[in-house]
């Protein structure tokens, strides 16, 4: 009977002992979960923080590019205009000439002396004349140094 009553003694410190075990157990998952959850609420909130910083500096691009857009140049520099004027000047002056060729019915209209420098309508660029042009050359050059100033 002494061995069933220490017997009965040492489970109950042992239930007492699973107990005990238990209440820590839960306890550290209580904050576990609390530490979780309010990790998750930090999170969140520095979520929404970014997402409103973020929605702030797209407002300001957007305002800044359209103030931009619409910031006017108040007097373009002459020799800037005189070139543009030349060249629509030049180029409607050439519309007729070359109309009929880049149209495929008329052979090329300005002499070349090399005929790998002859732009063929086929071609996807105008790199070629371009190069051999030498009114391009000439604007080009006059362009550099518009913008050189």
């Amino acid at each position: 009977m002494a061995s069933l009553f220490t017997q009965e003694i040492h489970l109950s410190k042992r239930h007492e002992e699973i107990l005990s075990q238990r209440l820590m157990l839960l306890q550290k998952m209580k904050n576990k979960f609390g530490d979780e959850n309010t990790e998750r609420a930090s999170l969140l909130q520095a979520t929404e923080t970014a997402s409103r910083r973020n929605l702030r500096l797209l407002k300001d691009i957007d305002a800044a590019e359209e103030a931009f857009q619409t910031k006017l140049i108040p007097h373009p520099q002459p020799s800037m205009l005189s070139l543009e004027t030349r060249y629509w000047a030049s180029v409607e002056e050439h519309i007729p000439k070359w109309e009929l060729f880049l149209l495929g019915r008329a052979p090329y209209p300005i002499g070349a002396e090399n005929q790998n420098e002859i732009w063929n309508p086929t071609h996807k660029t105008l790199a070629g004349h371009l190069n051999a042009h030498s009114k391009c050359k000439a604007w080009a050059s006059d362009f550099q140094k518009c913008n050189a100033s």
